[in-house]
């Protein structure tokens, strides 16, 4: 993780797990999980995205994209930002069961099974959101 916008990361502070299990099928869902991740990077909070479900198409170039929210920042932005500032993973029976590869993601975008997803909550001071 590269850190915050000011480049101070601090974990013993706590950090933010965010599960995104919906994709352009609910925009306003997608666009407020975002919103609230790029949010936490801007100040400073270690965030976690995790995309499952139909949010695993979230991964994908150009899907983004064709989210559109009136009076809200573009997805492709909010989501460039978090994989700026903190990390994006997609769940890998997810990823599977779609047929995303690592290779069809976007660029810094990982796939990640449950192991991964359960440490992350597990860690001191963790808060973890589901939209």
């Amino acid at each position: 993780m590269a850190g915050s916008v000011d480049g101070s990361v601090d974990e013993s502070a706590g950090s933010l797990v965010i599960e995104v299990t919906v994709g352009p099928e609910a925009p306003e869902r997608c666009n407020q999980a975002f919103t609230v991740a790029a949010a936490a990077c801007a100040s400073g909070v270690p965030v976690h995205v995790w995309l499952s479900g139909d949010g695993s198409s979230l991964a994908l170039p150009g899907r983004a994209a064709g989210v559109e929210l009136e009076h809200a920042t573009p997805l492709p932005e909010l989501i460039d930002l978090v994989l700026e500032f903190g990390s994006l993973a997609v769940c890998s029976q997810s990823a599977a069961r779609r047929a995303i590869a690592p290779g069809d993601v976007l660029p810094g975008v990982t796939i990640a099974g449950a192991a991964t997803y359960v440490e992350r909550l597990l860690r001191p001071g963790t808060q973890a959101l589901v939209y």
